[in-house]
């Protein structure tokens, strides 16, 4: 435990490689007891952070501006650091398989600055067995030391849920694991620095490995359950959310949604348990069906909504579409594997270009990663279909006056609610053909 106190007493530093989404509010929380370095390869970021900027929008920028991380891109900083955090972005390939790329990258960098007695600790999500079987080997290769020697290996998965302002870093349970007892209980000590809900000491790195990426999957299969009763409910003439408001009077009846499943977890995350059971000879059977159901949904609801525009006689061609919110959920800015895009590519497929407005992303980001120009709430007139895609709060707060008045007068008026968040009565009611999965 020499090196735990020597972290508290401020003789030894922490440093946090990869500043997102995960990595900063780690950074940041820690910073409040113990001497932190901020390590990320991106020196925009990086410059925004010491300027009090957080682009993630995970945290108030006065909290970036009053921490005490030393935020640097310059690796050399790193000399002598003795506990290391590894939090970078894990997502998957082409065919759906895991890139591992970045966490092998930064490997490598801890790898030359690991000295005796430091411990290394990973939190990015993969499959069990990636730690020991590809991280570990790239340190021992790089530094020339040896784990279980001369530097120790834990893991301890993120649970940081983007824009979620109630469950936070500190008041959700911290999963940690280490490569001996030893190892572990240092890692526990540190973690429970900055974790108020305390900390879960898992049997071995893979169970805390495969306790993360089950979590997801799980999620995954219950919302895809959702959705394949909302698509068979449809045509049915069921209203799914009503089926849902009668069935979740009994007590043991999980309360999931149908909706669109994207982002770097829930969407991804599957993958990488279903990559390791084929590497093992296993064929997932229930994850990877739960997946081809959510992957689909976009095309879905697009599908449906020019089924809705053919019944109501409007021309496609002229047809002029708004869409609300493009971010993979509400209240965030976070458009990684975002599954609005689905929508509007299939969408575009049938010549339809829809106007997109979403306040809360970055645009030059969009145009980027997706090739999409953004427009503002102003642009939203003569509309034949508004669809909330992202129920944003100030999107769910737009009153029926607000909406209404971005369509065209004289017209058939189409409201599609993917999530339900609207007063379906009061719409059907001024006539217009309102739907939700």
């Amino acid at each position: 435990m020499e090196l735990y106190e020597n972290i508290v007493e401020l003789q030894e530093k922490l440093a946090v490689i990869g500043l997102g989404y995960v990595g900063l509010p780690i950074a940041v929380a820690f910073s409040k007891r113990v001497n932190v370095i901020g390590f990320d390869i991106n020196e925009q970021k990086v410059n925004g952070y010491r300027n009090g900027i957080d682009a993630t929008g995970e945290m108030m920028d006065v909290d970036i501006r009053d921490c005490s991380v030393d935020f640097t891109s310059d690796v050399e900083q790193l000399n002598g650091v003795k506990f290391f955090i590894i939090a970078v972005p894990t997502p998957v390939q082409s065919g759906n398989v895991p890139d591992l790329k970045y966490v092998q990258s930064a490997s490598r960098i801890v790898a030359k600055k690991l000295t005796k007695g430091a411990i290394v600790v990973f939190e990015s999500t993969v499959y069990p067995g990636v730690t020991e079987e590809i991280c570990i080997p790239i340190l021992e290769a790089e530094s020339g030391l040896r784990c279980g020697e001369d530097f120790k290996v834990g893991y301890s998965p993120e649970r940081i849920n983007p824009g979620d302002r109630v469950h936070r870093l500190e008041n959700i349970v911290k999963i940690v694991s280490g490569i001996d007892e030893e190892a572990l209980e240092t890692i526990a000590k540190v973690y429970e620095l900055v974790i108020e809900a305390g900390v879960y000491r898992a049997e071995s790195i893979k169970v805390a490995e495969a306790a993360k990426v089950i979590e997801n999957a799980q999620r995954d299969i219950n919302i895809a359950f959702m959705n394949e009763l909302s698509m068979l409910f449809n045509r049915m003439g069921i209203d799914t959310k009503e089926v849902l408001k009668a069935a979740s009077t009994k007590w043991n009846f999980l309360d999931f949604s149908p909706g669109l499943v994207g982002g770097h977890c829930i969407g991804i995350d599957p993958y990488y348990l279903t990559y390791k059971a084929e590497d093992i000879g296993y064929h997932s059977q229930i994850i990877l069906a739960g997946r081809h159901i959510n992957d689909g949904m976009g095309k879905f609801i697009a599908q449906h909504i020019i089924k809705i525009l053919v019944r109501l006689k409007l021309d496609l061609n002229q047809a002029r579409i708004g869409l609300l919110g493009l971010s993979y959920k509400e209240d965030s800015s976070d458009i990684r594997n975002t599954k609005v895009t689905d929508i509007i590519e299939e969408l575009q497929e049938y010549g339809i270009d829809p106007i997109l407005v979403d306040p809360l992303v970055d645009q030059g980001q969009v145009y980027s990663e997706y090739g999409l120009e953004m427009s503002t709430e102003s642009d939203l007139s003569e509309l034949n279909v508004l669809i909330l895609a992202v129920a944003h709060e100030s999107f769910a707060q737009m009153s029926f006056e607000d909406i209404d008045r971005m369509y065209s007068k004289g017209q058939s008026k189409v409201l599609i609610d993917i999530k339900g968040v609207y007063n379906k009565a009061e719409f059907e009611s001024q006539g217009y053909y309102y739907w939700r999965l």
